[in-house]
């Protein structure tokens, strides 16, 4: 059984730094890829980055890019997602999410999901 958890949120200003990190409970984390999604109140849960099992290969939505950054650490069974330049906008509950297959945009590739970290950017 797999178990992720998530760390990490909390309060910030606009313009600082969060790390978000996802502990992997499960024996197959490095054949795994894992990705991070987010949903802001009254909205749907969207994409915000991936990494693929050998940690190769990453990917980003637009909103994000250049300015958070996925990786992942197989000693330590963990998937981070450094934020920096945070917005308002960027408020949200993170979820971290696995997948034994490829990674890519859709949640619906990935079977196991954490419970979610709060992430709020005060203006």
């Amino acid at each position: 059984q797999v178990l992720l958890v998530e760390s990490g949120g909390g309060l910030v200003q606009a313009g600082g730094s969060l790390r978000l990190s996802c502990l992997h409970s499960g024996r197959f984390f490095s054949s795994s890829g894992m990705a991070w999604f987010r949903q802001a109140p009254g909205q749907e849960r969207d994409f915000v980055a991936a990494i693929s099992l050998s940690g190769s290969t990453t990917y980003y939505a637009d909103s994000v890019k250049g300015r958070f950054t996925i990786s992942r650490d197989d000693a330590k069974n963990t998937v981070y997602l450094q934020m920096n330049s945070l917005l308002p906008e960027d408020t949200a509950v993170y979820y971290c999410a696995s997948s034994f297959a490829r990674v890519g945009v859709t949640d619906s590739l990935y079977q196991h999901w954490g419970q979610g970290t709060q992430v709020i950017v005060s203006s």
